[in-house]
């Protein structure tokens, strides 16, 4: 019963994770992934449409 109870635990801890970020090599291939959640990514140079006529960018 206490086996139970410990991996009932761990699997609702562990379910609240997210692997964002991975970096490392591979049989001799570099590897790079990450992930960007934020919506507000690129270099600030985005104008929506319509906004620029507002006078907001």
């Amino acid at each position: 019963m206490t086996r139970a109870a410990l991996a009932l635990f761990l699997l609702t801890t562990l379910a609240g994770c997210q692997l964002t970020h991975v970096e490392g090599e591979i049989d001799d291939v570099k590897v790079k992934v990450s992930t960007n959640d934020s919506k507000h990514s690129g270099n600030g140079n985005f104008c929506p449409p319509g906004q620029a006529k507002k006078g907001n960018c």
